[in-house]
């Protein structure tokens, strides 16, 4: 028998958001890992809001709205505002009934930037690590680091001398042809983002770019520390001396790394630290490396290095799934603020995998 096509409206329904997600589904073990961690994290949420006025979009629901938009590589807020308006698996993961109203997009964002003064990300990456850890997924002794490359939502003619005239070109500068010309961050200046630097890698035009840094536990991969910075040359060393003194580990650990971190100043950083450097070697004619055989005639030494190179995953998956390759905001907080939840995105996803392999 044919069925009946017409449509009708119904007027009520009886089946919630959380009955339609299949039991099975990746998110719920997802969805339990971070209400664990955002539960840990009211007081600091109180201490950002007023106790009088109009309540705002609730914390919680707005960080698992942001990370909605990590899982799933959605371009824009606008985008995933209307995304929960009828998707009901984002909206049982955010928190939202059937029939509660989504937020409009220019509020959502304000909301957001209110979590930028707590400095929410750091806390919520280490809420996150601390949960990982009392599930026997973290290594307290074995770590490596490293850093990329995040692109910034700045143009190259938007690189201009910082002091002088302007350079030549018709159009007003729309035209301008750089070839020949000297152009350093010591000279010239983002007019979009002015703390954003030119910086190139191996065989790459140079673009301006931010830095962002990730230490990772050897044992699964998952993020323990992290942070954006500047594009300098110093800015990788510098940045691993300063995430391995906040990250939480045992007496002994080992840090690898690649060539870029072979200097003495680093490798005396690491061990004034109880670190041992299990960096690989960068020396040539003239130039000895800072690691010798008292280090390399280890065992774990070359384990060490062939397990950092598990530190591509998150940066890889960050760029190509979670679509940061190239930061849409401008200034280093909100590029650090925007790399950090990323890394809590990439844990969450990790840690499913790990507890829930099939």
């Amino acid at each position: 028998m044919r069925g009946d096509a017409e449509e009708t409206d119904a007027v009520f329904s009886y089946v919630s958001p959380a009955q339609r997600v299949p039991k099975d589904h990746p998110l719920r073990i997802v969805r339990e890992i971070t209400d664990a961690a955002l539960q840990r994290l009211t007081r600091d949420f109180e201490g950002l809001y007023s106790k009088v006025g109009r309540p705002s979009v609730p914390p919680e629901r707005l960080l698992r709205a942001l990370l909605l938009q990590y899982f799933y590589g959605v371009r824009s807020e606008r985008l995933l505002m209307e995304q929960l308006d009828y998707n009901l698996l984002f909206r049982w993961f955010v928190g939202l009934g059937m029939d509660d109203r989504v937020w409009d997009a220019t509020t959502f964002t304000k909301n957001r930037e209110r979590l930028l003064s707590g400095d929410l990300a750091q806390r919520f990456l280490e809420e996150i690590v601390a949960e990982a850890r009392s599930r026997g997924l973290t290594s307290d002794e074995h770590f490596s680091v490293d850093g990329t490359m995040v692109q910034a939502w700045a143009g190259q003619k938007s690189f201009k001398k910082k002091d002088g005239p302007p350079e030549g070109g018709s159009g007003g500068g729309r035209e301008r042809d750089f070839r020949g010309q000297k152009r350093s961050n010591d000279t010239h200046q983002s007019t979009t983002d002015p703390q954003a630097r030119l910086y190139r890698t191996h065989s790459a035009e140079s673009k301006l770019s931010y830095l962002g840094h990730v230490v990772i536990e050897n044992r699964n991969g998952l993020v323990v520390g992290c942070m954006a910075t500047q594009a300098t040359g110093r800015a990788e060393r510098e940045a691993a001396e300063a995430l391995m003194g906040n990250v939480p580990r045992g007496r002994r650990a080992t840090l690898a790394a690649d060539k870029a971190y072979d200097a003495r100043s680093f490798i005396a950083a690491m061990r004034a630290q109880g670190v041992t450097p299990h960096v690989t070697q960068n020396a040539y004619p003239g130039r000895p490396s800072a690691i010798d055989k008292r280090t390399t005639r280890h065992a774990g030494y070359g384990i060490s290095q062939v397990w950092r190179k598990a530190i591509e995953h998150p940066f890889g998956w960050l760029k190509a799934a979670a679509g940061i390759r190239q930061v849409k905001m401008k200034g280093l907080a909100l590029v650090g603020w925007v790399f950090t939840l990323g890394m809590v995105a990439y844990d969450l996803v990790r840690m499913r995998r790990l507890l829930c392999p099939a």
